[in-house]
């Protein structure tokens, strides 16, 4: 990361993962440790978000500047459906069918497995990270890409 911001430095250590248990337009639950709680949505998140967040989706969080934890990124729960050429099926409930790239931490699964899926990364229109997890914690998900992003584009000043 570029040592030039200073959010460049801690950008990853204050990422960490939660698993959406309830939406609504302002905000979601999301457990976390055990623990739900309340969780508003970075201003990127496009409306209306109870068509674009749902139960079940694994998202990246941080604390914002003033206190608050917000949602920057979501995974979908989506289901292997096989392997293509250089690529990998997967139907997601919102999206059907979805072909994705593989993301280093994306373990070949068989067909019927589940693993996370997500859009907007640079690189490809979909990719596939690791297998689904028993916790949030367990997630092996691109965080680094994620607050690479952020970065950017300039995208932690937007942040309450």
């Amino acid at each position: 990361m570029n040592d030039s911001n200073p959010h460049d430095h801690h950008a990853l250590r204050r990422l960490h993962c939660g698993v959406v248990l309830r939406v609504r337009e302002d905000e979601c639950e999301v457990l976390r440790g055990g623990r739900l709680r309340p969780v508003r949505y970075a201003p990127m998140f496009p409306s209306p978000r109870t068509e674009r967040v749902q139960p079940g989706n694994l998202v990246a969080m941080t604390v914002a500047s003033d206190g608050i934890e917000t949602v920057l990124w979501r995974w979908y729960d989506a289901i292997v459906v096989g392997d293509e050429e250089s690529a990998i099926r997967l139907w997601e409930p919102a999206h059907g069918e979805v072909l994705a790239q593989p993301r280093a931490t994306y373990l070949h699964g068989r067909p019927g497995t589940r693993a996370y899926l997500s859009a907007g990364l640079p690189g490809a229109d979909w990719w596939v990270a690791g297998p689904t997890t028993a916790t949030a914690q367990e997630a092996g998900v691109e965080l680094g890409e994620v607050a690479k992003l952020y970065t950017e584009h300039g995208l932690w000043d937007t942040l309450r």
